[in-house]
């Protein structure tokens, strides 16, 4: 079978990173009863961690860069639990938490930039569930954190 996702990224340009390795006492992901449940990713750029707070030292767009990032490392975390990511079926829920000042209140644009990915990727079946939420600070200084629940297919 070939991989028509990976066919997919190529086409759009994307390469992915290796998986984060777990920073505390947990697993990167975990696959039960059909579904794959993968640990909150970080925003990687060339190697480095995005970092800052969107309303006081980083902006919306930054922000939308960083949720794309942590979603390409979302790809890389589904690949290496399944194989293949012909395997996902679709990408049920993200939940987006966004390092924020209490004045800014665009978490939902900031979440497009996952959002959108997972749909570039899958088409249909990256449209998915959502919250995005605030919050005052994030492991490491992220600017961002996504976590999510992907539907999966028999391997």
């Amino acid at each position: 079978m070939t991989d028509t996702i990976a066919n997919r990224l190529a086409e759009l340009g994307i390469e992915l990173p290796e998986p984060a390795a777990p920073v505390a006492a947990y697993v990167p992901a975990v696959e039960v009863n059909g579904l794959l449940h993968i640990s909150g990713q970080l925003p990687f750029d060339e190697g480095e961690l995005m970092v800052g707070r969107l309303g006081e030292n980083r902006d919306l767009d930054f922000g939308q860069r960083a949720a794309r990032r942590c979603g390409v490392m979302l790809l890389a975390q589904m690949r290496a639990a399944l194989g293949s990511l012909d395997r996902v079926e679709r990408v049920v829920k993200l939940n987006v938490f966004v390092n924020s000042a209490g004045s800014f209140t665009e978490q939902p644009k900031v979440a497009n930039g996952a959002s959108e990915l997972m749909e570039q990727v899958f088409g249909e079946g990256g449209r998915h569930a959502r919250s995005a939420v605030g919050v005052p600070v994030l492991p490491l200084g992220a600017v961002v954190e996504i976590d999510a629940v992907v539907a999966v297919r028999a391997g």
